[in-house]
């Protein structure tokens, strides 16, 4: 079991901006987005905590969740229903105060937006990878694209637990 590790402190006091990035956003990230989103409302924290879920790649920009992805949510009590696929910006390396890439080429991609494009220039404590927050382990959140049930499942069930680990670390660096 890993010890996640702290939160990067917010860039305006009282407000914190978490953007999820995976491939096309439209399995990995959105999965993570609706999931923190729902674990941030929880803890009471919506109105200063805002998640938002990008993908690297702009070939599904405007379109919905993947259907598996969606219905696996709904299925679980989520809201899966407002989300539209977009793409990364560079500028959200400045703008948010914790960005995470669901694997390590979305970690190099991400990397490479920062300034200069030369490559590592982007602020490693706030460009971190999803699962370094993971209770059970680090490493990628696979692609269930392509895959079956299982897959959905199986992801889920890590956004879930490290939804539950960043947000326990929010309250340190939300009102700090």
């Amino acid at each position: 079991m890993s010890t996640a590790p702290s939160l990067p402190p917010a860039r305006t006091p009282g407000r914190y901006r978490i953007a999820v990035v995976c491939l096309g956003n439209i399995c990995r990230s959105p999965m993570a987005d609706v999931v923190l989103n729902a674990r941030v409302a929880d803890a009471g924290l919506a109105d200063r905590v805002e998640v938002v879920s990008a993908g690297t790649g702009d070939w599904h920009v405007g379109q919905p969740m993947d259907r598996r992805a969606a219905a696996l949510l709904t299925s679980e009590g989520y809201d899966a229903s407002r989300h539209r696929a977009q793409q990364v910006l560079a500028a959200w390396l400045d703008e948010h105060d914790l960005v995470l890439a669901m694997d390590a080429q979305n970690l190099a991609d991400l990397r490479d937006l920062g300034p200069g494009s030369a490559g590592g220039d982007a602020d490693p404590a706030r460009v971190r990878a999803f699962r370094d927050f993971d209770p059970e382990g680090t490493g990628d959140v696979p692609d269930p694209y392509y895959g079956g049930d299982a897959g959905f499942r199986e992801v889920l069930a890590m956004v879930e637990r490290t939804a539950e680990a960043i947000v326990a670390g929010l309250d340190r660096v939300v009102d700090a």
